[in-house]
């Protein structure tokens, strides 16, 4: 499947590990994730170099191409509710997973065709995720 993977990118509050972990086993599945960059440091990024109108258009026309969209939703982000609000108006499943504790807007969890999910561990965020997949008929 072809995956949209959305996470905080310009909060510095943002924790990456889990989002690095989500994306390693979507890439061991055979899955193709087409945002693999929101791991890496955005001062690193290949976004540092474009504008925000073109990154706007790149990252929905991804969005577009992607049979599915997975958001970790722990940190708070502007970018990551456009992409889970276009990925719903677009009739795309979403899944968003966020840390046990975590609070995440009662507005982006009561989207239709939004499936919120906690998850205790980095493990436990994998298999959520893993599963997502697997439930659409996902195997790569």
């Amino acid at each position: 499947m072809r995956v949209y993977l959305a996470a905080a990118m310009t909060n510095p509050q943002r924790d990456t590990r889990v989002v690095e972990e989500v994306l390693k086993a979507l890439h061991e599945a055979g899955h193709e994730v087409l945002t693999p960059h929101v791991v890496g440091e955005v001062e690193d990024a290949s976004d540092a170099h474009v504008s925000d109108a073109q990154l706007a258009q790149r990252d929905l026309a991804w969005l577009q191409q992607a049979d599915c969209l997975v958001a970790e939703v722990s940190t708070p982000s502007h970018g990551v509710g456009i992409e889970v609000m276009a990925a719903v108006s677009a009739g795309k499943p979403v899944l968003a997973i966020a840390r046990e504790g975590a609070p995440v807007s009662r507005l982006l969890s009561g989207l239709p065709g939004l499936t919120l999910t906690r998850y205790a561990s980095q493990a436990q965020a994998v298999a959520l995720a893993c599963a997502f997949l697997e439930h659409l008929g996902g195997r790569a």
